[in-house]
């Protein structure tokens, strides 16, 4: 797609989903017809959930449900792993992902139903494990502030993951909750490089603003840890030892990281943006990643999926490790209470009947 079309967006392209009877692809017949299309435009559908708290058995996870208010994200990173979900929606991975977005309204609503059924038994809600709950769409729908309202009623614990510094809005929910065991914060921060962010994370909060996130969670007494996810060989991974060097010093407490994934249709995206952005770095970047994946962009194991296996991917998290303890990073990690959750009386269990 012409570049003054999609601009600030990090993909290029938009092929259909792999789902699809059909393949549709716009080309250029020699008419100028595309010259008069306009700029790409950030389209929201409502959806109406069913259910919200979505289960995993995944034995990478140190989590066994989480909840996803949003479809899509606007931040548009290219090498997003969630990018294949749309390819469910009948649409794109590619720009689609990026524009044409999925809000669930009902989301508290649910939430609170799920919560008041019979033998719910509760653990941690990990947020922002797919698509970012703090996107710019939360803006106007606040769909995180109503859910974590309930959470907090109900003294549940949740973990939040987030590259937006709009985190910082729902500090005084979230400090009540830390008093009392129930919530962590993780701020994602891949590079400190402004450039290289404005073209990987288009619409993510710059690097700058996440640490000052970073600082002002802290100062408020919220637990606050830096994920580095992903870590992209010959591109971010020289940037361990800084990220968590200024992580440390804006009050992080704990860091973690995740080897880049290129699943499915991300690894023909993140190719192209490869050859768009870091020519240069092309043959570099892919051929680390394989040499981790077992000769292949991705491979999917249970246990390497997130870390790679090889020499080189041993190289990374002993550097992380050892970066970590030098800044006094995981000490201690901090694990989260069940103990006072109290369930909803007013849950609209008695829906389930209709």
């Amino acid at each position: 797609m012409p570049e003054d079309r999609r601009r600030g967006r990090a993909a290029a392209l938009n092929k259909s989903g792999r789902f699809e009877p059909l393949a549709r692809e716009n080309f250029n017949d020699g008419w100028d017809s595309l010259d008069d299309l306009p700029p790409l435009k950030t389209e929201v559908q409502e959806e109406r959930a069913r259910t919200i708290i979505t289960r995993n058995e995944s034995p990478d996870l140190s989590f066994d449900r989480s909840i996803n208010p949003y479809r899509g994200c606007e931040h548009g990173c290219i090498y997003c792993f969630a990018r294949p979900s749309h390819a469910f929606m009948g649409l794109s991975p590619g720009l689609d992902f990026e524009t044409r977005l999925f809000a669930k309204p009902n989301a508290a609503q649910l939430l609170e139903r799920e919560l008041s059924r019979p033998g719910y038994t509760p653990r941690v809600i990990a947020i922002g494990t797919n698509t970012d709950p703090y996107q710019p769409l939360e803006r106007g729908y606040e769909l995180m502030r109503e859910i974590l309202e309930v959470l907090d009623t109900c003294s549940h614990p949740v973990a939040i993951v987030t590259k937006s510094a709009l985190v910082t809005r729902d500090i005084d929910i979230l400090s009540r909750m830390a008093e009392r065991n129930l919530v962590k914060v993780a701020l994602s921060v891949t590079t400190l490089d402004r450039k290289l962010c404005r073209a990987m994370e288009p619409r993510a909060s710059a690097p700058h603003k996440r640490l000052d996130a970073i600082k002002a969670l802290s100062e408020a007494g919220i637990p606050t840890s830096v994920m580095m996810a992903p870590v992209i060989p010959a591109l971010t991974d020289s940037e361990i030892e800084a990220i968590l060097e200024a992580a440390a010093e804006h009050g992080a407490n704990e860091a973690a990281f995740i080897l880049l994934r290129l699943p499915l249709e991300v690894s023909e995206l993140f190719r192209d943006w490869l050859l768009r952005h870091r020519p240069d770095r092309y043959r570099h970047v892919m051929n680390l990643i394989r040499s981790m994946r077992g000769g292949k962009d991705y491979d999917a194991k249970w246990g390497e999926r997130m870390r790679g296996r090889g020499p080189y991917a041993d190289q990374i998290a002993k550097r992380f490790s050892l970066a970590a303890k030098r800044f006094g990073l995981n000490l201690r990690r901090r694990k989260l209470s069940t103990d006072a959750f109290v369930q909803p009386q007013k849950g609209g269990v008695q829906l389930d009947l209709f």
